[in-house]
């Protein structure tokens, strides 16, 4: 059987876990080379596992420009160009406004928002003209959150980066999109509170489909996206929650 991407070089960041792993395996499985990128040797060793063949493990801050520099290099000398970026590497956790510090706002913005713009950047001289980008931003771009305004500004802004980039990629006929998911059952929403099973109940109740999201399904659509199937499509936010952020 042919696979829809064989013969395609893609990079995921924050690959090493939740919708970033799930979405390099999805790629995977369907013949694409996927180079994955982590800050942790063990944990990107266990999420390539079973699939030595087709991902390609990268120990990679995305908040920190020598190791992109680094990243875009080895893809450079190994694979020689990319077809598909996935810029997944992004994280936040609860702060009020009251609390907010500095050191706070930096960490958020260095890896929401610095870590996309250089990395794209950084590979630009890899991504073949005609490649696709997909951004991953987040539901609370659009809505509001208590004590997450750094997140979901930080999140905004990369919506906004898409907007533009596809103005300053046009010659290339590279496509920018991005991928807002809602409520996802993931270590990261795990990490935001103590009591997972009381979060995602309340979270769950605000969706209309009544469930968190599950990794594989905002998979399927950053791959639509990244795919010959969405060729006509550009700039779009394409929102997977279940209906949480239309009601």
């Amino acid at each position: 059987m042919t696979g829809r991407f064989d013969g395609k070089v893609a990079l995921v960041t924050g690959g090493s876990s939740g919708i970033g792993l799930a979405t390099a395996r999805a790629l995977a499985r369907q013949g694409a080379l996927v180079y994955v990128t982590g800050r942790d040797q063990g944990a990107l060793d266990a999420a390539v596992a079973g699939y030595e063949s087709m991902l390609r493990p990268v120990v990679a801050n995305s908040a920190k420009l020598p190791d992109l520099e680094r990243l875009g290099a080895t893809i450079a000398g190994e694979a020689g160009h990319l077809d598909i970026v996935v810029a997944n590497a992004g994280g936040g956790s609860f702060m009020p406004l009251e609390q907010l510090s500095e050191p706070f706002y930096d960490s958020i913005f260095d890896l929401n928002v610095k870590g996309v713009v250089f990395l794209i950047q950084r590979l630009l001289p890899s991504i073949r003209n005609g490649a696709s980008i997909v951004l991953i931003s987040s539901i609370t771009a659009r809505t509001g959150t208590p004590a997450f305004s750094l997140y979901s500004a930080s999140k905004a802004a990369v919506r906004a980066l898409a907007r533009n980039w596809i103005l300053d990629l046009k010659d290339r006929q590279i496509r920018v999109n991005v991928v807002s998911p809602g409520p996802t059952d993931t270590p990261g929403l795990a990490a935001l509170a103590p009591d997972f099973k009381q979060l995602s109940e309340r979270l769950a109740s605000q969706i209309p489909l009544g469930r968190l999201g599950r990794v594989d399904e905002v998979a399927h659509a950053i791959l639509f996206l990244a795919s010959g199937d969405a060729s006509f499509i550009n700039g779009v936010d394409l929102a997977v929650d279940g209906g949480m952020s239309e009601v």
